[in-house]
């Protein structure tokens, strides 16, 4: 069964503490949903503007996590079932009780302060993923506490995956595979757009229930984009009642989230046969999205990934159809970082995960775009497998 264990963990945790000794900081404090996951492998349940959540990994001694009551069952869950990596919880309340009496909200800044004396970080330098006020406020309740924001610091944490991680990804791929061939089966003249797709979320879960029984199974999207509306990556703003006809370009989006651990699948199709403009227009998208894939190479640029599939659709005559870059990187979330690939002249590392989706969109048209998630390696792995040939993308 694919899942994170403790080797992720400390693959992380050596991670972080390698980060804090190039920021010459005592502790690192995530106070974002996604970073918090990160360090602790919990399943956030809140919105940190709402109801802010607290995770604070010290350079020496035991993590430990400042958390909403809202969270106390799920967390109790995440214990008994071994999933949480760290324990160590002071929960607040946002209403008062008559007994077994919480700190409220309002008293955050002095909880936080309070645990960050406790473990004797009130004299540390802390950095963190983002500016938080209540941080902000502890930091005043310790004066010689030390806070520095270190945002895209912390960002590079999450650009290499460890190999559990890559089996996550691999497992929940191929399920995405799975629901593109039920795509294919199901696109017909008629058929009302968003039905499909809850249709086709329906049968994901469900097949998902037999793959991975017990495990955290999200579908993030499932989305279908029909007709001349695929033309906007992200539509027309008038998807309610919209119905595939007969010679529609149809690009879909299947983005799964298996164990906190994220891929994207898309793909164009045609309902009936294509015209040669149609045809020329999907074949310059699959092969700049083989070029992307290839350029998935250790030691050579970020952004070479969107040049090369750039220079496969200039090449072939559509660079005005293009309205996006080549993709981005993916994993805890479906949008991950780097979030500048066309322009980052870092080197690509082993195990870093981007989608390959170049996008062609021509008004009156359609749109067209094959995504693979994709693992940068000395010879680049594609997750995704779901055919990109003519021959399966058209239907009926």
């Amino acid at each position: 069964m694919p899942k994170l264990t403790q080797a992720v963990w400390r693959y992380r945790y050596e991670k972080m503490t390698q980060l804090m000794d190039e920021l010459a900081v005592d502790a690192l404090v995530f106070t974002t949903a996604d970073f918090f996951q990160y360090a602790t492998n919990f399943h956030t349940d809140v919105q940190p503007w709402e109801r802010p959540i607290f995770a604070v990994i010290p350079r020496q001694g035991e993590g430990f996590l400042v958390m909403n009551e809202l969270s106390t069952n799920h967390m109790r869950f995440s214990k008994e079932a071994q999933k949480v990596w760290i324990t160590d919880v002071t929960f607040y309340a946002e209403h008062p009780m008559v007994q077994n009496r919480l700190p409220l909200i309002s008293q955050l800044p002095e909880v936080l302060a309070d645990r960050l004396k406790r473990a004797g970080l009130h004299r540390a330098r802390i950095a963190t993923d983002g500016g938080s006020s209540v941080l902000a406020a502890a930091q005043r309740l310790l004066p010689d506490l030390h806070v520095r924001v270190a945002t895209s610091e912390c960002r590079s944490l999450r650009w290499q995956k460890h190999a559990e991680e890559l089996a996550v990804m691999q497992a929940v791929a191929e399920l995405s595979d799975w629901v593109q061939d039920r795509y294919r089966e199901n696109i017909k003249p008629g058929r009302l757009v968003q039905e499909l797709d809850f249709a086709m979320a329906s049968l994901f879960v469900q097949e998902a229930a037999e793959r991975f029984p017990g495990e955290q199974f999200e579908v993030i999207r499932c989305w279908t984009l029909s007709g001349p509306a695929s033309a906007s990556p992200h539509g027309d703003g008038a998807s309610c009642g919209a119905r595939i006809k007969e010679g529609d370009v149809l690009v879909n989006i299947v983005i799964p989230r298996l164990n906190g651990l994220t891929i994207e699948n898309e793909r164009t199709w045609f309902c009936g046969a294509p015209d040669d403009r149609k045809k020329a227009l999907w074949c310059a998208a699959r092969d700049a999205t083989a070029a992307a894939v290839d350029a998935a190479v250790t030691g050579r640029p970020v952004c070479s990934i969107d040049a090369a599939a750039q220079a496969v659709i200039e090449r072939a005559g559509f660079a005005d159809c293009i309205r996006h870059r080549t993709g981005h990187a993916i994993g805890i979330v479906h949008h991950e970082y780097p979030e500048d690939m066309a322009f980052s002249q870092r080197p690509l590392l082993d195990n870093e995960v981007y989608s390959a989706e170049p996008g062609l969109y021509m008004y009156g048209v359609g749109g067209f775009r094959l995504d693979d998630t994709v693992v940068v390696g000395a010879t680049p792995r594609v997750l995704t497998k779901t055919p990109k040939s003519l021959e399966y993308a058209t239907v009926g």
